[in-house]
């Protein structure tokens, strides 16, 4: 009887301790069917009080949230591969994690941001690649622009994106190839009813006056995401604070003359020593832009992205969590960053060495934090007016649409005191 008795107990006890009481979305190349909505589930764990836990290197960055029913549902109705872990084998993986001999760490997740998405009203959600897999992996935003902007909105948020956008005032330098096309008349006509509405006299005025409340933002503390011509736009814009850089097509009269020279390169976030294109025909702001010199055939273009110390450098870790190190290009108005003009500040997470390109930067502001990332569309090559929108059900493991969500996750993490 006291045998039987102690084999009863043991068995409590293994069963106790096999009980499963986590879940790990695995984010390696083999083992999750959907990258994407994996971060929503992530995203979504937090907003319901949950915990998780981002796994910096360990199998492409996977994530480990607590073991409940709901959990478990919403990964089979996403489509999200998971797999359920007991005590043991959790810890057994987070034991392999802390050891100071592999490249790896443990980020806290605590508390989902807020997102806000800047974006006119009426933009097509295909426009702007965040916009779409925001979206897509059902992570939560809200649109805003000017008025919000101006208005102090974005005291409401802890992360804002900026995608295709242009704060110089010159309506994204579609003068030459879309003067007379229906949609950028009503575009221009819009943008300087906005303007007026809100009391400038010319839109690059207005936008420039955006521009500083976003650094503001980002000053004080607020993460900024930026893609295609929202990264080197926004930087020329607030460099050229003070000095009319637009011609007359864009705001009815001359430029400054001898404007470059007055250009003030210590006022931008990222970017230094750029020449203005001056020519209103051309499709281009400046020669930070690497896309009217690129002659890398389309098969042959992909970006390495950097391996940092996981426990040492754990901010471009998470922002650079990927299944794979070479990621595919992809073009847009602003392709990549001349890696010459990028200042010395700034962090170069992702590059294309052969043509000397930035293609994904990452800064600090103040207490804020700034990324830009060059490009329109991970997934469409080469992004024109009127293409047909990226449907991501067939891209659920896109490695550059990852590095969107990377940054739209990292203002989770617990803040701790950095070691470099």
């Amino acid at each position: 009887m006291k045998f039987k008795n102690i084999y009863l107990i043991l068995l409590l006890i293994i069963g106790f301790t096999s009980k499963a009481s986590m879940v790990l979305l695995p984010m390696d190349e083999t083992s999750q069917q959907n990258h994407l909505k994996a971060y929503g589930i992530t995203f979504w764990a937090l907003e319901k009080g949950y915990k998780a836990n981002w796994l910096l290197n360990y199998r492409g960055g996977s994530f480990l949230l607590p073991d409940a029913d709901q959990i478990r549902r919403e990964c089979q109705i996403r489509g999200v591969s998971f797999e359920v872990l007991s005590d043991g084998a959790a810890n057994g993986i987070l034991d392999e994690i802390s050891s100071p001999s592999v490249n790896m760490e443990n980020v806290l997740l605590e508390k989902a941001p807020k997102i806000a998405v800047y974006t006119p009203p009426g933009k097509q959600p295909w426009d702007d690649a965040v916009t779409m897999v925001l979206t897509y992996a059902e992570i939560p935003f809200t649109a805003v622009y000017d008025e919000e902007v101006l208005n102090d909105g974005l005291v409401a948020f802890e992360w804002l994106h900026l995608h295709h956008e242009d704060f110089s005032g010159q309506y994204g330098k579609f003068f030459g190839a879309y003067r007379n096309a229906p949609w950028y008349i009503e575009q221009k006509k819009d943008a300087e009813a906005l303007a007026a509405k809100l009391g400038y006299a010319k839109v690059s005025e207005e936008k420039l006056a955006v521009a500083n409340k976003i650094k503001n933002f980002v000053v004080g503390g607020g993460f900024m995401f930026a893609m295609c011509s929202a990264t080197d736009s926004f930087d020329i814009a607030l460099s050229a604070e003070g000095v009319d850089i637009c011609e007359p097509m864009f705001d009815g009269d001359a430029s400054e003359p001898n404007y470059q020279s007055k250009i003030n390169y210590g006022n931008s976030f990222a970017f230094k020593d750029f020449i203005l294109e001056r020519n209103p025909n051309v499709y281009e702001f400046s020669d930070i832009d690497t896309t009217n010199d690129r002659k890398i055939p389309m098969d042959m273009d992909y970006f390495s992205l950097m391996d940092y110390s996981a426990k040492w450098d754990p901010i471009p870790s998470m922002l650079c969590q990927n299944h794979t190190q070479l990621v595919k290009g992809f073009m847009g108005q602003t392709t990549a960053f001349r890696a010459d003009k990028v200042k010395s500040s700034v962090l170069v997470m992702g590059e294309q060495k052969q043509t000397g390109e930035a293609r994904y930067i990452h800064g600090t502001k103040g207490k804020g934090m700034f990324t830009f990332y060059g490009g329109h569309d991970p997934e469409d090559y080469q992004h024109r007016v009127g293409d047909a929108p990226t449907v991501l059900d067939l891209h659920p493991n896109s490695p550059g649409y990852r590095l969107i969500l990377n940054n739209v996750l990292f203002p989770a993490a617990r803040k701790k005191k950095l070691k470099t």
